[in-house]
């Protein structure tokens, strides 16, 4: 087995579960180490070598030369994700300009993809500065619906445009890792997501957002072969951009 795999773990709720998992088994806990960070910078870990599998953002796969998805999870949803939106001062038929969120990558091009081929509209894209709307994700949305005139749930904007689930973040490998390894890694996965109410209850109350619900209702973790469909299709729209 390898010393020391290191693994990018993102720092939002959303990860939560699998990171339970991940510090609860005592295989992972004794042969790796966790890196936290948002997903981009999880990505560009992997990418830069500086950690051998993370949580993975779907666009960031591109990045990756033989990249690997390990195990059966995802961050994934099945319509309405309620933590990834495009917040607007405007309807999105009006939308002129739309900034970025340096914390993502997937999400940015999911939102340039909906104006392209669903929304069919052109707009330019800014990283920071003016804008009529914003793409905003994680854990910095949670409460922030009724804060905005408009706000466009990008996991149901998605199933909507095409039929399918979306998975914003797979967990990938830069190299080939141990079977025993991955086995290992994948049951620690599963068992984080038994540990549910666990989870649930180490977390804020927050005003006008229902963790429960979130975690158990909107996200759904399970890699089918229907989200391996939607990365696909996203990672194919993505390139003609």
């Amino acid at each position: 087995m390898l010393d020391n795999i290191r693994i990018a773990v993102a720092t939002y709720t959303n990860t939560l579960p699998f990171l339970k998992g991940l510090q609860t088994s005592s295989t992972i806990s004794s042969d790796a180490e966790l890196l936290m960070d948002y997903p981009s910078a999880c990505a560009e870990k992997v990418i830069r070598n500086e950690a051998d599998l993370g949580i993975i953002p779907i666009q960031a796969l591109l990045d990756i030369p033989n990249y690997h998805i390990v195990g059966d999870y995802c961050i994934g949803s099945d319509g309405e994700v309620d933590s990834v939106f495009i917040f607007s001062k405007v309807p999105i038929e009006e939308v002129k300009v739309l900034r970025l969120d340096p914390q993502s990558k997937t999400s940015n091009g999911l939102a340039r993809i909906l104006f392209k081929y669903f929304w069919r509209k052109d707009v330019d894209v800014v990283l920071a500065g003016e804008a009529d709307a914003e793409v905003l994700i994680g854990d910095r949305t949670f409460g922030q619906k009724s804060k905005h005139a408009y706000a466009y749930d990008l996991g149901a904007c998605w199933k909507e445009f095409t039929g399918l689930p979306f998975a914003f973040a797979v967990w990938a490998a830069n190299k080939e890792l141990p079977a025993t390894f991955e086995t290992e890694f994948n049951d620690a996965l599963a068992y984080g997501l038994t540990k549910m109410d666990e989870v649930i209850a180490d977390l804020p109350t927050l005003p006008n957002f229902d963790f429960d619900d979130y975690l158990r209702n909107k996200l759904d973790f399970r890699l089918t072969d229907e989200k391996r469909q939607a990365i696909a299709r996203y990672l194919e729209l993505y390139q003609t951009l």
